[in-house]
């Protein structure tokens, strides 16, 4: 927190960029489609019928392995749940004996994300006597992808995914400039961000369109994944126009105009670990959480003064209306509404804001679970404090008067560079995924929330990937808005 002495006044400018988008999705009119909204419908459930036709004429794990992949990778694998958890049930249990190394790859990767413990060792075919992978498969572009992507899914004390990480970075490094599209795109994404830590809508957009190039693909899939998309984008932006228009009248009430103007950026948020038309009730509820958030942080970081802090923290203690009487003219209106607003989230949390409101979807137990702070949803916390951190160091956050950052705090406790406390910083990020992918092997009840948890966890690199700050340097996510709201995919 910063060191302050004297009061600024509650209508003092923000030092913040403004919004870029302001009231854009109060008055935006999506374009015209070729189809109206009710054709869409209903071709996407004469589509959704065929898919599961498909899966019942899946002949064999190698099939039934790349419908669930496919599905998944263009974002409509929702559609499917039962149909996908009776897929991976059958591929578990099925004998698999294949010399595919993007096979191999590919059942491990599936099989983990869904919970399903497989060990490192059924790599071992692919190594020599001396433990090293075998010189034929950095002939294997495809398979190396897949061994890469799969990797990342390692939990604590697995060397020899740590191994299998290193040594298919290398080689798909080495051969990045001989590859032909769309496997040359899938690999420099990859290389950037693994597939298990990527927004699964905005990596959707990209896969869309390279799997209508791919020889041999299903005509199907590909029309009911556009479908999808633009359907699921209107209702986003009908979403959005109410949420803006909530926006402008909260925010025109407490009147305090020193906070980020990020209410997009909060929706988009939200999107990450809700992206369905029927989870909207948790998507509003996390996205108007993180607009009080905002300004919770902005009011304790940039504003208040040390008392007016104090204060603040005794009215939240408190939590009742006579406890605006503690507080400084500026900020009565603000707590009366926070106060309001947590009666319907009911959540200290993010995590436990997305996980409201998601009924049957999750078991009975998960909201004493989340609320006790289990170890995936702590590890998903440290994440996004430790990646804000270094986006912090970027722009210099400390220097404006700021406490220091963790990567400051290292400096200084070992006497070592930026650099070397970055990357220090960056390693103890890699434990927290390890933590998370842990998190999927435990009580098989609590295993949607996990996934919606580490869903969340996703959107950190979205936010803060590279050492930027998309939150509160919006622009950096402009083309992800567009492409997530406003450009719908040709048909």
């Amino acid at each position: 927190m910063a060191s302050r002495g004297i009061a600024t006044p509650a209508g003092k400018e923000s030092s913040f960029e403004p919004s870029l988008w302001g009231d854009f999705f109060l008055t935006y009119e999506p374009q015209t489609l070729q189809r109206t909204d009710e054709w869409m419908r209903e071709r996407t459930e004469k589509l959704k019928e065929d898919v599961r036709r498909l899966f019942k004429s899946c002949n064999g794990t190698g099939e039934r392995m790349l419908l669930v992949d496919v599905l998944q990778h263009l974002g409509i694998d929702h559609h499917f749940d039962e149909q996908i958890d009776s897929a991976v049930s059958e591929i578990l249990g099925s004998e698999f004996s294949s010399s595919s190394l993007h096979e191999v790859s590919l059942r491990f990767r599936l099989l983990r994300e869904h919970g399903h413990w497989v060990s490192p060792d059924v790599f071992n075919k692919f190594k020599g006597k001396d433990g090293s992978f075998n010189k034929e498969t950095t002939n294997d572009p495809r398979g190396l992808l897949s061994l890469y992507n799969a990797a990342h899914l390692l939990v604590h004390d697995e060397p020899a995914l740590e191994e299998a990480i290193a040594f298919t970075r290398q080689h798909l490094q080495s051969m990045r400039g001989r590859l032909m599209s769309p496997l040359a795109e899938q690999v420099k994404r990859a290389l950037q961000l693994p597939l298990p830590r990527t927004y699964v809508r905005v990596e959707a957009v990209c896969y869309i369109s390279e799997y209508e190039e791919e020889e041999g693909h299903n005509p199907i899939l590909l029309e009911l994944a556009k479908l999808d998309f633009n359907l699921l984008q209107r209702l986003h932006l009908k979403e959005l126009k109410a949420m803006t228009e909530w926006w402008k009248e909260l925010s025109g009430f407490i009147g305090l105009s020193y906070v980020r103007d990020r209410l997009v950026e909060c929706y988009l948020w939200a999107l990450v670990p809700h992206c369905e038309e029927s989870f909207a009730l948790p998507r509003i509820i996390f996205a108007k959480a993180n607009v009080l958030l905002t300004v919770m942080d902005d009011t304790y970081d940039m504003h208040a003064t040390i008392e007016e802090c104090r204060q603040l923290h005794e009215a939240v203690q408190r939590w009742d209306e006579s406890a605006t009487s503690v507080l400084p003219e500026y900020l009565r209106k603000f707590y009366n509404e926070v106060k309001l607003g947590a009666m319907t989230i009911c959540a200290p949390t993010a995590c436990v804001c997305f996980l409201v409101g998601m009924g049957d979807a999750v078991s009975k137990e998960t909201p004493e679970w989340v609320a006790g702070y289990p170890e995936v949803v702590m590890a998903s916390a440290r994440v996004a404090r430790l990646m804000n951190d270094i986006s912090s160091l970027k722009r210099g956050k400390s220097e404006k008067g700021d406490v220091p950052s963790s990567v400051e705090c290292y400096m200084a406790e070992h006497g070592v560079t930026r650099e070397i406390a970055v990357a220090r910083i960056e390693s103890l990020i890699e434990d927290e995924w390890r933590s998370m992918n842990q998190a999927r092997f435990g009580n098989r009840a609590l295993l949607p929330a996990v996934q919606r948890v580490i869903k969340f966890a996703t959107s950190l690199p979205l936010f803060y990937g590279d050492g930027n700050d998309g939150f509160t340097f919006a622009s950096h996510l402009r083309k992800t808005v567009e492409s997530l709201f406003i450009n719908p995919i040709p048909m």
